[in-house]
């Protein structure tokens, strides 16, 4: 019968990696339908990946039959909620990788390490590694806060065009943490532009007086990802922030190495 033999092959046919190219093309879709925010048409995807519509159509038959896509009663194609045990499972699992290079950030700083996401228009803590000082910054993994008022926030913004910040920040509103928190669209996007310059954020006294954050983001991280460390104000100085920086970015470009690995993080 030709339509099974075709769809066969299809299925079968290896992908360029080795792999099997219907996974792939799979996959792809899914990443699409994320990156147009969720919600897409066949049409849509099709010119987006050049694949063809019967072939589009069907992958899409597979992925709603198995709960990770489904189909909107305007036709359209949404992606589904069995994606978000996925995610939650991955989100845990990326914390759990991090721990050996936020270990090494501890021992190389002698201050606390973080990893966060930024979970929609949160930040949510995924890992840490306390500081060996008796006086030390705690921030509970699962904890979620604002992005306006964290060093993380600002690593993992600045990233975004400033449209996509503004529509943010209108979103969640922008409450001071403290006296030292940016409160108006105009003055983040100007901390945006310096974390840009400098290629690190700071929180200076802004989540919590007395508390100094140094962050970066994870390039290319497979989500939205951020390392920082945070420490007293009066151990976290410019010439601390001058020797942590550069410890920051190496080992945020190492995780970021380690995450890309087919075989797995390893520190």
């Amino acid at each position: 019968m030709p339509t099974s033999s075709a769809s066969t092959t299809d299925s079968a046919r290896p992908a360029a990696s080795g792999g099997v190219q219907s996974l792939e093309r799979a996959f792809d879709l899914l990443e699409r339908m994320a990156d147009a925010g969720g919600e897409v048409g066949l049409s849509e995807l099709s010119a987006g990946s050049g694949l063809p519509l019967p072939t589009i159509h069907r992958l899409m038959r597979t992925l709603v039959t198995c709960g990770y896509v489904r189909q909107q009663p305007n036709r359209r194609y949404a992606l589904g909620p069995r994606l978000i045990r996925l995610g939650e499972s991955a989100s845990r699992l990326l914390g759990t990788w991090a721990r050996p290079y936020l270990a090494r950030l501890v021992e190389e700083t002698g201050e606390t390490a973080n990893m966060a996401l930024l979970d929609g228009d949160e930040i949510v803590y995924v890992a840490q590694v306390p500081s060996k000082h008796s006086m030390r910054m705690f921030t509970e993994v699962g904890r979620r806060v604002l992005p306006h008022s964290t060093g993380v926030g600002k690593a993992l913004l600045a990233g975004f065009p400033p449209e996509e910040v503004r529509a943010l920040l209108g979103r969640t509103g922008m409450p001071a943490a403290t006296e030292k928190t940016i409160t108006t669209p105009e003055g983040f996007l100007a901390a945006l532009e310096e974390v840009r310059r400098q290629g690190y954020a700071v929180d200076d006294n802004e989540q919590e007086i007395g508390v100094r954050c140094l962050a970066v983001p994870v390039p290319d991280a497979p989500t939205a990802a951020a390392i920082s460390i945070s420490g007293p104000a009066g151990r976290v100085t410019e010439p601390a922030t001058e020797r942590i920086v550069p410890v920051l970015q190496e080992i945020a470009r190492e995780l970021s190495e380690a995450l890309a690995n087919p075989g797995g993080p390893a520190a």
